[in-house]
């Protein structure tokens, strides 16, 4: 039986808004109290057949776009309006609905979440054999609509899927000096974790399932509202280097971290301020 269930109203299947309250009070212990950072897993989180349904409209990643270079490689991410399937959809326009923002409010006691109509990096992803995903901590603010990311919600579509092919979700400490979880990406499993500047996650071991598999997600996020003007200089994705391993630091990427951190707001604005009278020619961060 599914953890949370989905009522078919004719052809759209959608969660009750009571039923998600009393499922995230029944886990708001669980969640708080996990290490490193507050987190939870859960098996059968959604039905498996309806899963499976979407696992069947999962879009074709052959000639698309995808991440490669030495923190993310064989990457691809769909966002729902890029998704054909109508299971799909009601799926995405469910994990944004009130009643399950208002599951995640009663399990983290964060309130006010606001969910992401844009998808900004969410939606279907799918890491191929021989990708990874190195460990980091999550961009803070949506660019968009300038708010604070709290939640992640991953759910896995993976079928069958052997302790071999690797592909495990790691949690790490919050200084980055050893793993204290790994959650092997089975289908209907689910992981909600909370996002700061310090919540390390990944899966950074090149993948080894067989030819012609691939490890697939769907991947939800949560805001709030900010209280402070945010900075013009924003933070991106932090990845950080395992110790001991032969994982690649991203100098870039850390560079324009700093900037964002110690440049003062009111010489932030003047790096975005036009640096000549030509229409567009203004300076990016």
């Amino acid at each position: 039986m599914a953890f949370l269930g989905l009522t078919d109203l004719g052809g759209y299947h959608c969660f009750d808004y009571d039923a998600c309250r009393e499922a995230g009070a029944a886990m708001a212990t669980d969640y708080r109290q996990g290490d490193p950072f507050p987190h939870v897993v859960v098996d059968d989180f959604l039905d498996r057949d309806f899963l499976r349904r979407v696992l069947g409209e999962f879009p074709d990643s052959a000639g698309r776009d995808y991440f490669d270079r030495d923190q993310e490689r064989l990457k691809f991410q769909f966002r729902p309006d890029q998704c054909a399937g109508p299971h799909t959809r009601m799926l995405f326009a469910e994990l944004n609905s009130r009643a399950f923002l208002a599951f995640l409010s009663e399990m983290t006691g964060i309130r006010g979440l606001i969910a992401d109509p844009y998808h900004a990096g969410a939606g279907l992803h799918e890491t191929r054999r021989g990708g990874h995903l190195g460990i980091h901590a999550d961009f803070p603010h949506h660019g968009r609509m300038k708010v604070e990311r709290r939640l992640n919600l991953l759910i896995y579509l993976n079928e069958d899927w052997s302790p071999d092919y690797g592909g495990a979700l790691e949690l790490w400490d919050r200084a980055m000096k050893a793993r204290c979880r790994s959650v092997l990406p089975e289908i209907g499993r689910a992981v909600v974790f909370s996002t700061d500047r310090d919540t390390f996650h990944g899966h950074p071991e090149p993948l080894a399932c067989p030819p012609g598999r691939s490890r697939r997600s769907i991947a939800t996020y949560y805001y709030t509202a900010v209280t402070a003007p945010l900075p013009e200089i924003e933070r991106s994705t932090d990845f950080r280097v395992r110790p001991g391993s032969g994982d690649r630091a991203d100098w870039r990427m850390r560079l324009h971290n700093l900037k964002s951190d110690w440049i003062p707001p009111v010489l932030q604005r003047r790096r975005r301020e036009p640096l000549s009278p030509v229409a567009g020619q203004g300076a990016e961060a």
